[in-house]
């Protein structure tokens, strides 16, 4: 009887927890300017609720966030020493093709390509553009949203995109489905290619009009310090992520494990204040079929542009361009439910 009471408390503890991390940064602001510490607070609660407290916990979340922030901080930097000429090729580019069919180019390569070249350089890239660019605000925080669901579903094409396709693919590299650094490709890409160049026409079809002039003008290069306090949110916010996923895995594997494939599909949705390569961690097993495994992949993939935490792309992107967790909202949920109700339908009958 006590050990029913505590475990029953914990899943208590963790749903609260999980309730928080979802509903407070749209509803407090000062939990929406520090975001990154609000979530870094929620990993820490988790972990302590679930008992996982651990020196290798501890180590991976200190050491696994680095080479994500040193590739933001040096890409950062060395952008910022080649913006004037970085932003005349992007204005030449527009001034060829036009506004639009440039961004779609530019945001279908970047989503296409980060499978290869990662998703954190593809996102660093992408803010780069977009300041360059100079779209008026709206536009931006659009074209941002979009080319941040191109690069996070272009990524899981291969294993060295983002760790959600790592992970899948060291787990099923045994039989029966013997995955290869293709496998994801041959599974998903029918999905993934289509989402991609459907999010970049969204991006082309959202830059409108331009800054003025004098509002251009105004932008500075960003200083040493900028590049420095924006790589060390990232820091602080990756680590969040994975205690945040460590701590709620008992959750999940408490509640996933006996729940139909097409029902996960709409549960995943969760990876969008989770992190995605955890959940699929949890769910995916050699014994499922190419078929499940596909309406799990495709249910993270897309839900995790929905909000600023679900992907590291969102991360960079709304970190650099000062994009807040309502904006963010405001322009991502509305595609990403249509996206996933499309993804869900296609599936069921084509799959």
């Amino acid at each position: 009887m006590i050990e029913f009471m505590s475990e029953y408390l914990i899943v208590a503890g963790l749903a609260v927890v999980m309730a928080l991390t979802l509903v407070l940064p749209f509803s407090v602001r000062r939990v929406e300017e520090e975001l990154e510490a609000f979530l870094l607070v929620m990993g820490a609660a988790a972990v302590t609720i679930s008992g996982l407290w651990s020196p290798h916990l501890l180590g991976e979340a200190l050491k696994e966030p680095l080479a994500i922030t040193a590739a933001v901080g040096l890409v950062g930097w060395l952008f910022s020493r080649l913006r004037d000429r970085f932003r005349v090729w992007t204005r030449s580019l527009t001034a060829k093709l036009g506004l639009r069919p440039a961004v779609f180019l530019l945001v279908a390569a970047l989503g296409l390509g980060s499978s290869l070249f990662t998703a954190i350089i593809a996102a660093v890239v992408l803010v780069e553009i977009v300041s360059a660019l100079n779209l008026e605000r709206r536009g931006e925080v659009l074209v941002t949203v979009y080319a941040c669901y191109a690069i996070g579903l272009g990524a899981a094409l291969t294993p060295i995109g983002e760790p959600l396709s790592t992970i899948v693919v060291a787990k099923l590299k045994g039989l029966p489905h013997n995955a290869d650094f293709f496998f994801l490709l041959r599974l998903v890409g029918i999905w993934v290619v289509p989402g991609v160049l459907l999010s970049a026409g969204l991006a082309a079809r959202a830059a409108g009009a331009l800054k003025t002039e004098a509002a251009a003008e105004g932008e500075e290069a960003e200083a040493g310090r900028a590049i420095i306090f924006r790589a060390v949110k990232v820091y602080i916010f990756v680590a969040a992520l994975i205690l945040l996923g460590a701590g709620l895995a008992p959750l999940a594997e408490r509640f996933l494990t006996a729940i139909p494939t097409w029902a996960l599909y709409w549960i995943n949705s969760i990876s969008a204040v989770l992190d995605n390569a955890t959940i699929a961690a949890a769910e995916i097993t050699p014994a499922m079929s190419l078929r499940q495994i596909t309406f799990l992949l495709m249910g993270l993939l897309v839900s995790g542009g929905m909000l600023i935490p679900g992907n590291i792309p969102n991360i960079v992107s709304a970190g650099k361009l000062g994009i807040k967790s309502r904006e963010w909202a405001r322009a991502a949920l509305p595609f990403g439910a249509a996206l996933m109700a499309a993804y869900f339908l296609l599936l069921t009958w084509l799959a």
